[in-house]
């Protein structure tokens, strides 16, 4: 069922025998593995059902660290979480992104790719992906159209298959149903009160921003809150542990990630679609279309002793036809011109997570009704056949003068850059984020030597000329200009170690025995990866691992 914690008609109080803190990919996925059996589980939401500013407010966070970053703009607080703005890339981590790597500091996870495997598999599904099959690092085709082929030792393509669902949305109507599932909406975690000596969770203190207040008790917790909030969280519970819980060592919070992003320069050629038109992303078919991505190859990695990365081409629009630009301010006038609260938000974090140009970036919406739009429409019709006799011809519908190549890279993990508590405060009184985004060396060399190597291989495929962005150029410490992806890691990272990570690799926070971690904050590593696929995986293993266990403690009568 689906409570509204606003409500004041139902308990304020709810036991369970497993309690999730966020409605997210995550803990969607480990609250349906659940339906069905003889457990009751409690799932917990900050937002509601559609977005709201109250709710997103609570995000809102400084930033110290160089590059700058935004934590209200980079993560949604919904029922669905910010997934509810995804683009649904489904790739799988690589044995070389698990894997060791001596050149990257703090590299190598505690899990293997052949344990993760079976997990992938069920993402699939979960993902609504089945028809794809995948292999180490990539999906299988068939794709749309062939991609560029490149020397082994410097670029490969990989391929991602795109979801069709939003997790919310698709799986509301079963946890809506499920007997043994309670979903809180608007009830916002402030506390997991730790036993006396700190080794145990003993409730979850929650909260409403209307003042309700009460208790989630429990006898096995996840934090599924986001590669932020999950520190956060551990951080704010120290009633008992002052330093927060889980944080004896002083880890959590730290190796932060993200996979920075930036226009790396462009290629000017007269033949722009033979290099855009392979990994055009509108060109996919059926509702699980798969794409290939360009990236650097395990030799690149290894040789000029990089981190993982890979670029996109965009193509950039020429001067556009009068009738296809009319064309457009036609599209655009007949969208509906109002929105509700949720919608106007989705659009306002959209725009600021904008990575890339895309055809039509420029249209404004006229001032012509739309009477006098369709006959500008029947004006241009010249230039809409000449688009049509492109497409035909596989290519755009506006000719490009150059190809912008946008950048997209692995953060090295780093204990400097870190998430801690500021001295701010949001509406329920909880002490607000403060993000120290910090890049290293290795990260800088990366990015510039990469962008390179991506430039060049790109324009001899096409007989252009590469042109690199101004900051390529750059040496020793200039900051490259690059921003966050949304892809929050790190920052409860994992390890078998308990000086070197914050959970072990079942996800179990380090010296607190009923409380585990869901979601990217306990990669070690991010590669390129779009990190979705890889929290569903590990999520539906930790499902399966805490379902054994809590029906052995049914079985033994165990506490």
């Amino acid at each position: 069922m689906i409570i509204d914690y606003l409500d004041g008609s139902s308990p304020a109080d709810v036991e369970a025998d497993l309690c999730i803190i966020g409605a997210g990919a995550a803990g969607i996925a480990i609250a349906r593995s659940f339906i069905g059996t003889s457990l009751s589980v409690c799932l917990i939401e900050g937002g509601g059902l559609a977005g709201e500013e109250k709710s997103q407010a609570l995000y809102e966070g400084t930033s110290i660290g160089n590059p700058p970053f935004d934590p209200s703009v980079s993560r949604m607080r919904v029922f669905g979480g910010s997934c509810n703005l995804w683009g649904g890339g489904c790739i799988t981590l690589s044995k070389h992104d698990l894997g060791e790597r001596n050149w990257v500091p703090h590299s190598g996870w505690p899990l293997s790719y052949d344990e993760l495997e079976p997990y992938y598999a069920r993402a699939r599904t979960y993902c609504q992906i089945d028809a794809h099959d995948f292999a180490d690092g990539s999906f299988i085709g068939p794709l749309p159209r062939q991609p560029i082929p490149f020397s082994a030792d410097k670029l490969v393509n990989q391929i991602f298959a795109r979801s069709p669902i939003l997790f919310g949305a698709a799986y509301r109507a079963e946890l809506e149903q499920a007997e043994n599932i309670k979903v809180l909406l608007h009830a916002n975690l402030m506390e997991l009160e730790a036993a006396p000596d700190g080794t145990s969770v003993r409730r979850a203190r929650i909260a409403a921003l209307s003042g309700r207040t009460g208790f989630v008790t429990a006898r096995h917790y996840v934090l599924a809150s986001g590669g932020i909030e999950n520190a956060r969280l551990l951080l704010l519970s120290d009633s008992v542990v002052p330093q927060g819980l889980g944080n004896t060592r002083d880890l959590v919070g730290r190796y932060f990630m993200d996979h920075p992003s930036g226009s790396i320069g462009r290629v000017v050629t007269d033949t722009p679609d033979h290099l855009t038109r392979p990994y055009d992303r509108n060109l996919g078919k059926g509702p699980a279309p798969v794409f290939p991505e360009i990236g650097l190859s395990d030799q690149a990695q290894r040789a000029h002793r990089l981190l993982s990365g890979r670029v996109h081409p965009f193509p950039v629009e020429a001067d556009v036809p009068k009738g296809i630009r009319a064309l457009r301010e036609f599209r655009a006038a007949l969208r509906p011109s109002s929105r509700d609260e949720s919608a106007e938000l989705e659009a306002r974090l959209c725009a600021a997570m904008k990575n890339g140009p895309s055809p039509g970036d420029d249209v404004i919406p006229a001032k012509e009704g739309v009477g006098k739009l369709a006959l500008r429409v029947g004006l241009g019709a010249g230039d809409i056949a000449k688009a049509f006799v492109r497409k035909l011809a596989d290519k755009s519908a506006v000719k490009s003068n150059h190809v912008e190549l946008i950048g997209y890279f692995e953060q090295a993990p780093n204990p400097d850059s870190r998430i801690t508590l500021s001295s701010d405060v949001d509406a329920l009184g909880l002490r607000k984020i403060c993000v120290d985004w910090q890049l290293t060396p290795l990260d800088k060399h990366t990015y510039r030597t990469a962008a390179v190597l991506f430039g060049n291989e790109l324009a001899q495929a096409c007989g252009g000329r590469y042109e690199p962005a101004a900051w390529v150029g750059g040496t020793g410490d200039d900051m490259p200009q690059v921003h966050g992806t949304a892809h929050h890691l790190g920052t409860t990272r994992m390890s078998a170690d308990p000086n070197q990570g914050v959970v072990d690799r079942h996800c179990r926070v380090h010296g607190v025995d009923n409380l585990h971690i869901a979601g990217s904050s306990v990669f070690p590593t991010g590669g390129w990866a779009f990190p979705t696929f890889t929290i569903i995986a590990l999520s539906l293993r930790l499902a399966e691992d805490l379902r054994d266990l809590l029906l052995a403690y049914g079985t033994s009568g165990m506490l």
